[in-house]
């Protein structure tokens, strides 16, 4: 099978919600990192086969496909299409997938993979609420559905729920979720202060480093909030940021590197998907790892950098338990906790910090993984070249 290339990837800023970039228009933001993927890739725009973002709750300034909206909001040729997809939070991960499937295939040569979300104009799931009950529609997915009662009854479909079932199934106290948001604190403030996010992040605007990182958090800080389903032991401390944010890279096959002079800096060694209880959510990165190890015939000790989504404390937790990876090697520059989540644009965000944090360091394999709902995971191993 064709190989597919990771040639140039660029992200904004995360910012915070109701930031400096609270009021970009959606598509604003992905022409934003779009136009610079152009710039610093060299490539002719117009030889672009096709763009894949990763967006959730398309409604409002995100309907309409956000990412042909983008491409055209930056001023790039028409003739380029773009298609917006929605794999919940592993959105842009996914469009990754789709993208590197098309060079891998055969069918595409130049294929840009991204995602945007701006969460301080349309919080989680409530675009979809909204657009909803003017017609009568008060179920949401899950509630109505005969099926679905059958196989998992009234059980909560919320990923708080989720993230208190993993926190008591793996044994992880409250002060063990504070004391790994802190430390994520510390790595993003860290990493900023030492410009590891300097090359990756293209600047909106006077917004030029992350909002989220909280340089005066502490334990005693975050042993005060109050927990966010009563009787549990999940605080917005352990949860990801409600975030603003862009992120795109371009893939190439090997026709498309000759053609087009490109350099590539990674390949994509191996991309799947898994699922797993949908009701506990967020645990599927344990399994999906499994089996990404188990098809690659890697180990998780050939792993140089892993990025795996800090939806909420516990779930990195956990996957640490389980994986037996070193936590010096996971998430070393800060995850969600402290850089926040714009949730279609994370996959894609987590895969650039990736991409030049294996450059930084010289490490060979990075592997990414995230939970989503539904109860899947995405994974994704590239090879620095």
């Amino acid at each position: 099978m064709a190989e597919a290339f990771i040639v140039e990837a660029v992200r904004t800023p995360v910012g915070r919600r109701r930031g400096r970039l609270a009021a970009v228009h959606p598509a604003d933001l992905g022409a934003h990192v779009l136009r610079a993927l152009v710039e610093r890739s060299g490539i002719d725009p117009a030889a672009v086969d096709d763009v894949v973002f990763g967006c959730l709750d398309t409604v409002g300034p995100q309907a309409g496909d956000i990412a042909r909206t983008s491409w055209l909001a930056a001023g790039l040729p028409e003739e380029v299409p773009g298609v917006t997809v929605d794999r919940q939070c592993g959105s842009s991960q996914q469009a990754v997938h789709f993208a590197a499937q098309g060079v891998m295939s055969g069918t595409q040569d130049l294929v840009v993979a991204g995602g945007v979300q701006n969460m301080s104009q349309i919080p989680i799931a409530f675009a979809s609420r909204r657009a909803a009950e003017p017609l009568g529609l008060t179920d949401g997915p899950f509630a109505g559905s005969a099926g679905w009662r059958a196989r998992y009854g009234d059980a909560p479909v919320d990923q708080f729920h989720g993230a208190e079932l993993i926190a008591r199934k793996w044994g992880i106290s409250r002060r063990d979720m504070e004391e790994y948001a802190l430390g994520s604190h510390r790595r993003a403030v860290r990493a900023i202060d030492e410009g590891r996010f300097a090359r990756e992040t293209v600047a909106y605007g006077d917004v030029t480093v992350d909002e989220g990182p909280r340089r005066d958090t502490t334990l005693e800080r975050m042993a005060a909030l109050p927990p966010v389903v009563e009787g549990g032991t999940i605080t917005a401390a352990c949860s990801s940021q409600v975030s603003d944010g862009a992120a795109a890279m371009l893939l190439a096959g090997e026709r498309a590197v000759r053609e087009h002079g490109l350099t590539p800096r990674a390949r994509v060694h191996h991309l799947s998907v898994r699922g797993e209880d949908p009701i506990r959510m967020l645990s599927a990165p344990i399994p999906a790892t499994a089996r990404a190890l188990k098809k690659t015939g890697l180990t998780i000790d050939d792993i140089d950098l892993v990025e795996i989504n800090e939806a909420f404390a516990p779930v990195v937790l956990a996957w640490l338990k389980e994986t037996g990876a070193d936590p010096a090697r996971v998430n070393v520059n800060g995850g969600a906790i402290a850089l926040g989540h714009p949730l279609g644009a994370t996959g894609v965000r987590l895969m650039t910090t990736l991409l030049h944090e294996l450059e930084r360091t010289g490490g060979r394999f990075g592997l990414q993984t995230m939970c989503e709902g539904g109860g899947q995971a995405n994974v994704t191993v590239i090879e620095r070249m």
